[in-house]
């Protein structure tokens, strides 16, 4: 959109200026709300903002979806578009690896936006610091999709493990050893993969893995103790990239 100093009336955008407003308009939404979770969660403590973003989001999405459908006419079906009722589990299998990809993929692009400006500390960071917050959250949803009760255990933790944006995207094998312990590992990572196909070395994660899995844990259940078994920079096996001790305390 070209700079004006004085805005013409709405009337008279163009088809392109109009365009990239409803692009800047959804942008804008998605960080606005983005920012009331952060600033719930900063005065109120995650635990209680998790419930206040369950209500908050539910009509957050029905009024968007409803309001969205009206203009762009597509049908609503139970709060949804009618047309993923009608896709299939193929092409529904399909849509769920693309947004689990899609998910990464915003991650990945704010890291490389920080460190090519800040330098991979500030990234490492900042990184580590949206997992503290992400892992609960994407736990706490998991939870209520799976209707997981509060203290849900290692059955639990081993079920949710299999509901995660990562789980649609790379390779992973839990193994249930005792009533008390569950070992996960991730057998193929996206993203380390993709570092190997180039030559490049191991991405030092082990940070960042260090709050993402306690603080998943322990949002399933609050028992739940985490130790790392292995995770880059320290070495591994070919078999897995990074592994987790999961224990169930009394």
């Amino acid at each position: 959109m070209s700079a004006q100093m004085d805005p013409k009336p709405f009337e008279e955008w163009s088809e392109a200026e109009l365009i990239q407003w409803i692009m800047d308009g959804l942008r804008c939404t998605i960080v606005h709300y983005g920012c009331w979770f952060r600033e719930v969660e900063h005065q109120l403590g995650l635990e209680r903002t998790l419930p206040i973003e369950a209500d908050a989001g539910d009509a957050a999405f029905a009024i968007l979806l409803k309001r969205l459908s009206k203009v762009l006419g597509f049908e609503l079906e139970d709060g949804v578009p009618k047309a993923l009722k009608g896709m299939g589990k193929d092409r529904l299998r399909e849509l769920t690896t693309a947004v689990a990809t899609n998910w990464l993929a915003t991650d990945g692009v704010w890291f490389q936006a920080v460190e090519r400006t800040y330098g991979m500390d500030a990234a490492k960071r900042c990184n580590d610091t949206c997992w503290s917050r992400f892992s609960p959250y994407e736990a706490y949803r998991i939870k209520r999709l799976l209707g997981l009760p509060e203290k849900a255990g290692l059955a639990g933790l081993k079920a949710a493990l299999g509901y995660r944006l990562y789980a649609r995207i790379n390779e992973q094998a839990v193994e249930t050893l005792d009533e008390h312990t569950l070992i996960f590992r991730m057998v193929d990572c996206r993203v380390q993969s993709a570092r190997k196909r180039k030559g490049l070395p191991d991405y030092p994660c082990k940070s960042a893995g260090m709050v993402e899995y306690p603080f998943f844990a322990q949002a399933i259940d609050p028992r739940i103790e985490t130790e790392c078994i292995g995770c880059p920079p320290d070495a591994h096996p070919e078999e897995w990239w990074c592994a987790w001790k999961f224990t169930l305390k009394p």
